[in-house]
């Protein structure tokens, strides 16, 4: 059987199926910290300015070619809320880094927590290990931030 690459159907599949349940599995871990911010967003974004190196300079990127890149999920969280602290907010991202028969996801394009082939369901497990350590480094960039302010 020939191995699945990345195409329209892969990309829809990762958009409309694997972010949500992903973000959804975020948005529960990070519970516990929202309430210390006024407001969050957590969204799912197409990379649609960076091509590929094989690709002519004319082509549009999008979905329904089939040549993103990258997509991901980026929350934001806004104004920090604790007495005598500055306000801040912070941003976090999980990128899924997309190469030609399999994909990448990490907190960012040099860092590979899970490679998957296209199309192969993930298992709850799965979900659950990249939410957690996600959820891990943003509790670590909070702190630091914290660190720094007091």
């Amino acid at each position: 059987m020939e191995q699945p690459t990345r195409d329209k159907q892969a990309l829809q599949h990762l958009y409309n199926t694997i972010l949500p349940t992903l973000a959804e599995q975020i948005h529960q871990s990070i519970l516990p910290i929202l309430p210390l911010f006024d407001n969050f967003g957590l969204e799912r974004v197409i990379d649609t300015w960076t091509r590929d190196p094989a690709s002519d300079a004319d082509e549009v990127i999008s979905v329904e070619k089939g040549n993103v890149q990258q997509l991901g999920l980026k929350l934001r969280l806004e104004g920090f809320q604790k007495p005598g602290v500055e306000t801040f907010d912070l941003t976090k991202d999980v990128l899924f880094k997309l190469d030609y028969s399999s994909y990448t996801v990490g907190p960012d394009k040099n860092t590979s927590w899970l490679e998957k082939p296209y199309l192969q369901r993930w298992d709850k497990e799965e979900y659950k290990e990249v939410a957690s350590r996600w959820s891990e480094e943003l509790i670590d960039d909070l702190t630091q931030r914290l660190e720094k302010l007091t």
